[in-house]
């Protein structure tokens, strides 16, 4: 199991000849990572929204912002403001702690996982991955299985293209299915 921030260091050398890079400037890097619940249904029963606060601060390790209606929709009963999410932005240490707990701890503990997919990567080179349960997490207490929310991660790198996305998240470890 090697870290995030070793396979960093030896991205330019192992992918510099698929790709023709020639300064270590040239390979990507990851540059954020944006965790993000929205909390929908939950808005009606009380307690529910702080509780996914609280345990979305647990798991990111720093506070999430509230992020608020930006139409109002009389379907949905939502007002211009009203809460309907949460967003965490980790950027440096907290970004790569974030991704070796996800790689290494997190998906292996999802149920029948047999790897994630590759066509989640964008054209920008960005790769977004859904979660169902937040308590794959090891920070979440297990008691707790009653109130269970699922998350966006969205992992943003440098990398020009879809390709060079996909080799370079590989190369960090991320447990891609076979094709």
């Amino acid at each position: 199991m090697k870290l995030i921030q070793e396979q960093q260091k030896t991205a330019f050398d192992s992918l510099k000849s698929d790709f023709g890079w020639k300064s270590r400037m040239q390979a990507p890097r990851v540059e954020k990572v944006v965790v993000s619940v929205g909390v929908g249904r939950m808005t009606k029963e009380k307690g529910k929204v702080e509780l996914v606060e609280n345990r979305l601060g647990k798991i990111t390790g720093q506070k999430p912002a509230s992020r608020g209606a930006k139409k109002a929709i009389s379907t949905y009963k939502t007002r211009v403001g009203d809460k309907v999410g949460y967003q965490v932005t980790l950027r440096g240490v907290r970004a790569t702690d974030f991704l070796n707990r996800l790689i290494h701890i997190a998906l292996p503990r999802t149920k029948d996982f047999k790897g994630i997919t590759t066509g989640a990567i964008d054209e920008m080179g960005n790769y977004t991955l859904g979660i169902k349960e937040h308590t794959v997490f090891p920070e979440t207490a297990d008691e707790e299985l009653k109130d269970v929310f699922g998350m966006a991660v969205t992992v943003v790198t440098t990398a020009k293209n879809k390709k060079s996305a996909e080799s370079y998240l590989r190369h960090l470890g991320f447990p891609f299915k076979k094709a």
